[in-house]
């Protein structure tokens, strides 16, 4: 059911969230372009000039690395000083409120955390881009320590163990984190009401969410700009501004 009214849309999204026992969120880019963070796919989008670099390519060619992590700050950059928007804000009131123990993100921004989504209930499908691991013993490294050493050398440093410091994101082909799939999983299938926010859903196993939720009984529904690939087997599609559509939550 496509819904086009404003009001409408606030007094269903509203509606569906009172009733349900848990609700699960999913987001992905779409959620924070109002912060001033570019997606992947939109004409023009900076990350069409700063690909990220394959996962295979940073691990067996230190030009690559030096690469990934030159591409890897032009980003940061662009996009520094960002701050949660009016969607973070009410999916962090929503967390706040019981209902929501779970949010599942495609993004790598940190933005629901700095929205005040306890960490612990964020699940970070692609990793997160506000620090670095170390690929061999998982250490963890800041950013601007990072950069400093980068910046002296020209060169991706390493962990003080030898291995390969790396930005703690998921890059193409790169394993899935296992335990974060799982609890994705989880969160899945056993909501009542399920909100993909901000997504496409053509990108996989991620986009599969939303239908396993579906599967399990809950209801769908999906918030996003522009058309996504599962509009016709939702239950309900809010077409436009995510924040205005979701501001209502507040």
């Amino acid at each position: 059911m496509l819904i086009t009214s404003l009001k409408q849309q606030h007094e269903e999204l509203r509606r569906l969230v009172e009733e349900a026992g848990i609700v699960t969120a999913f987001t992905g880019a779409g959620i924070s372009t109002e912060c001033g963070i570019p997606d992947f796919r939109s004409p023009g989008s900076p990350w069409l000039k700063n690909k990220p670099i394959d996962f295979d390519l940073f691990v067996n060619s230190a030009e690559m690395r030096a690469e990934a992590w030159r591409r890897k700050f032009a980003m940061d950059d662009l996009y520094r000083g960002a701050q949660p928007g009016r969607g973070h804000r009410a999916l962090a009131g929503l967390a706040a409120s019981g209902k929501m123990p779970a949010l599942i993100t495609q993004n790598i921004d940190g933005l629901h955390q700095a929205s005040g989504v306890p960490a612990g209930n964020v699940i970070e499908l692609h990793g997160n881009g506000t620090y670095a691991r170390c690929l061999s013993c998982g250490g963890r490294h800041e950013l601007a320590e990072v950069r400093r050493r980068y910046e002296e050398s020209g060169e991706g440093p390493r962990c003080h163990c030898g291995g390969l410091i790396k930005s703690a994101t998921i890059s193409f082909g790169q394993t899935m984190p296992e335990e974060a799939m799982t609890r994705a999983r989880d969160a899945s299938v056993t909501c009542d009401l399920f909100l993909a926010i901000g997504s496409s859903l053509v990108v996989y196993p991620a986009a599969g969410f939303p239908a396993l939720a579906q599967r399990a009984g809950a209801q769908l529904v999906i918030i996003n700009r522009d058309e996504t690939a599962l509009d016709d087997e939702a239950d309900l599609v809010l077409r436009g501004d995510i924040g205005d559509i979701l501001e209502a939550l507040l």
